[in-house]
């Protein structure tokens, strides 16, 4: 016979579900940690398990393929100009108004998640500024911070760090670069990384004597100017975090939907509101604001470009599995690796089920994607497109798979050509296009490639960048 309960024992039941109920209803964030927030995504979606990712060690018993006859069990990628009816697109005005919408959904919906409607606006400040010199060119910089409105949230506070630098006694507005990732200037603050988050890239060392002159003192010379974006300060790098930043703002603290934003859409909607300051600068060009990063900032830096239109440029940065790598080649970083606690937090929740082993739904792959890296590099068609790698030997490591984001750039060409705009001057066949040798630059229109001779960095290539920027951009320096 079973045991009634006691009547303290209820009434403890009931005072603890009021106090959770409480909680919620205040917006208290919910604190958990990365494997918890994990596994809650992978119960909202039906899935028992995952498989496990392979190993960036070689001489792990489950290390990544580096064989070329194993890479493309998937040949066939989502063809970029044909509507999800059959139908080919064979027009500007189609792809704008037909199939970019349809590839812009299935990312949001299934890889990288929606942007809410109901985002709380930003408010610009200027928190500091500076008259110093990068190399021997004078410089105006200014530090300011985006307070994002939680009073629906107290608990939640978003404060986008931004720093500013543009060329002093610049006769005309001019071009600009926003950066993700830390990038301090003297006689600024600087950015302080948030709790609960790892925090941007810390500012370049020096360059050695025979180096090129840093990235910030190259553009400073070309009559460029640049901001450096905290992405920490706008969304955690880690699944933890997913009730704190801006994801969390939003949601007020409670866990994510499986097609809620992941941290690669919240780092490019950080940079959105950056360039919307910039458009209130008189001493910036805002139709000439371009955006660059590296590794999982490179990924950021190609799907701010992808989504915001008002981005002129983009320099991708060894971004790998997530950003120009195709999702489909079996080489280095997989999926898998994607939809491990490690890294699910850059995506949508609803990309874990193409991870999934066993699932309500059954199993899914790489192959049962509904889109793939080459169509996030079309969605910057028209607009300039430089893709950056270095070489293993440096640094850049296999893991990256610089043939397979070759590839997709290769397959996105078709879109480019459609809109007006020039590939990369070799045949549509990804299946069989092999990238050029190291140094050698694909630079002749919008769609460039280039893999520099240096490591996990696209340091040695911003020499080549800034002229094919500014040749495609117009910009004289004054």
């Amino acid at each position: 016979m079973k045991r009634p309960r006691s009547t303290s024992s209820v009434c403890w039941l009931l005072a603890l579900g009021a106090v959770a109920a409480a909680s919620q209803s205040a917006g208290v964030p919910k604190e958990w940690t990365t494997a918890e927030d994990h596994r809650q995504m992978m119960e909202q979606l039906g899935i028992r398990s995952l498989r496990p990712g392979p190993s960036g060690n070689e001489q792990a018993p489950n290390h990544a393929n580096y064989d070329e006859a194993l890479a493309n069990p998937f040949p066939n990628l989502p063809e970029v100009l044909t509507l999800a009816n059959g139908r080919k697109v064979a027009s500007a005005e189609a792809w704008w108004k037909q199939r970019r919408p349809e590839i812009v959904e299935d990312f949001e919906r299934e890889v990288l998640g929606r942007v809410p409607k109901n985002i709380p606006k930003v408010t610009w400040t200027i928190v500091a500024t500076t008259e110093t010199t990068i190399g021997t060119h004078p410089v105006l910089g200014r530090q300011l911070a985006g307070h994002v409105d939680n009073s629906a949230h107290p608990a939640n506070a978003v404060d986008i760090q931004l720093i500013v630098v543009t060329p002093a006694g610049a006769k005309q507005p001019v071009p600009l670069m926003i950066m993700i990732g830390g990038r301090a200037l003297p006689g600024l603050p600087g950015f302080t990384p948030p709790g609960g988050g790892r925090a941007g890239a810390p500012p370049p060392a020096a360059a050695p004597p025979a180096a090129d002159p840093p990235a910030t003192e190259q553009l400073i010379a070309a009559g460029w100017g640049y901001a450096s974006i905290s992405p920490s300060s706008i969304q955690a790098d880690n699944g933890a975090g997913l009730t704190k930043g801006i994801i969390g703002l939003v949601n007020r603290g409670q866990p994510r939907k499986p097609d809620d934003w992941g941290s690669l859409r919240a780092w490019a909607w950080g940079a959105s509101r950056a360039l919307d300051y910039l458009e209130t600068d008189r001493l910036v060009d805002a139709k000439k604001v371009g955006i660059e990063g590296v590794s999982r900032f490179g990924k950021a830096a190609l799907v701010a470009m992808a989504f915001d239109t008002r981005f002129a440029v983009v320099l991708v940065g060894s971004s790998g599995e997530g950003g120009a790598k195709l999702h489909r080649r079996n080489w280095g970083e997989a999926v898998e690796n994607l939809t491990a606690s490690g890294e699910y937090h850059w995506m949508a929740g609803n990309f874990l089920k193409y991870g999934a082993a066993d699932a309500t739904f059954g199993s899914r792959n790489a192959g049962d994607l509904p889109v793939d890296a080459h169509e996030l590099i079309a969605l910057c068609a028209p607009r300039p497109t430089f893709i950056s790698y270095g070489v293993p030997e440096k640094g850049d490591a296999r893991w990256l798979d610089q043939q397979g984001s070759y590839m997709a750039a290769i397959a996105a060409g078709p879109v480019f050509r459609l809109l007006g705009a020039r590939d990369l001057g070799r045949s549509d066949d990804y299946r069989t296009e092999k990238m050029p040798g190291v140094n050698v630059g694909l630079l002749d229109g919008q769609l460039a490639w280039r893999q520099h001779d240096g490591g996990h960095t696209d340091g040695p290539n911003w020499k080549y960048f800034i002229p094919w920027a500014g040749r495609l951009l117009k910009h004289k320096p004054s």
